[in-house]
């Protein structure tokens, strides 16, 4: 953790999955609050930050509730910029972000004939065609429209189930309009964490590829992938550049590991190594008696990593292989192969 001042850490997907926290995410926190600030940072709308930080609480984290950054405050702010105080603004989503609304000076409403001059669109498990057909005839007037994020999916214990970004897609057919967006990958979101944390170099922490770190790349900061969430190895291996974090893991535990080893680029691949032939992709062992890695290991991303290189250097790639069966294990194992 050397030269970063404040962790942005992700919540759905990277320290929880439902109600439950992910193996080791709470000791690896706690253990971090000795060189960092943290905060928690959540493109999930549905829930004030006081609900988010008990639950939080109950998990074991040591925070106070303005430790909590949520999309439905970033969303607020973005519409207090550009509406005068007062104003209505017509919400889609949970009671939690009409509370944010208010809290910003604007008048939350829920149907059209009260003629709001912007609506606000975050996570609810509760939306359904009748506040959506409302939004709709705001919008299609020329309200201001902000999405909270438009994440298509959002992590569960059960798995992945339909994110705020589906809804917002219903009002863009039904519209032919396009959102202002708060939440990551859009800056908002993690510039006010940054600022409430007076951070001068933080690192942005997260399992998705196009919100968590392309929000990092959005404000120029670096980032730590973590597997436990949405994104996949296949995922990563094709990501576009501003896709690409700066490091990876397979969870918050590599927090108190050496985090430079993690590197994807220039990091620690250990006894892996990878190489293209023509527009596949071959892992191998490197010779020797393993370069001092742990062969019982359950930890792929050092293969990974490498695999990263090799399919970054190039345009595209057709196909992962391995050189051996400890090759094809550990390929399986990060759910890659051939085709």
């Amino acid at each position: 953790m050397t030269g970063y001042d404040a962790l942005l850490v992700d919540l759905d997907g990277t320290v929880y999955q439902g109600p439950s926290a992910i193996d080791g995410a709470v000791e690896s926190l706690e253990a971090a609050r000795a060189t960092a600030t943290l905060s928690y940072v959540t493109n999930n709308a549905s829930r004030g930050p006081d609900e988010v930080a008990d639950h939080l609480r109950r998990l074991g984290l040591t925070l106070d509730t303005g430790d909590v950054v949520t999309s439905a405050q970033a969303g607020a702010a973005v519409l207090a910029e550009q509406c005068d105080p007062g104003d209505r603004v017509l919400v889609v989503g949970t009671e939690a972000l009409a509370e944010e609304i208010r809290l910003v000076g604007l008048d939350p409403v829920r149907a059209d004939e009260d003629g709001p001059v912007a609506v606000v669109q975050g996570h609810s498990p509760e939306t359904g065609w009748p506040i959506l057909a409302e939004a709709a005839l705001a919008l299609r007037r020329g309200a201001v429209w902000v999405a909270c994020n438009v994440d298509p999916t959002l992590p569960h214990e059960r798995g992945l189930l339909p994110g705020n970004g589906c809804f917002v897609a219903a009002l863009r057919m039904a519209t032919d309009r396009e959102p202002q967006v708060a939440g990551k990958p859009a800056a908002p979101l993690l510039q006010q964490a940054i600022r409430r944390a007076g951070a001068q170099r933080p690192l942005v922490v997260g399992d998705r590829l196009d919100t968590d770190i392309a929000g990092a790349h959005a404000v120029e900061a670096d980032s730590l992938l973590v597997l436990t969430g949405v994104s996949t190895a296949a995922d990563l291996l094709a990501a576009a550049p501003e896709h690409r974090p700066t490091y990876l893991g397979p969870d918050l535990r590599v927090l108190g590991d050496d985090l430079d080893a993690t590197r994807v680029v220039d990091g620690d691949t250990g006894a892996w190594r990878a190489r293209r032939e023509d527009r596949m992709l071959v892992l191998s062992r490197a010779d020797g008696d393993g370069d001092g890695v742990d062969d019982d290991t359950d930890d792929a991303t050092p293969a990974l990593r490498a695999l990263c290189r090799a399919a970054w250097d190039g345009d595209g790639y057709d196909g992962v292989r391995g050189e051996d069966d400890r090759a094809e294990k550990t390929i399986s194992t990060l759910g890659l192969g051939a085709g």
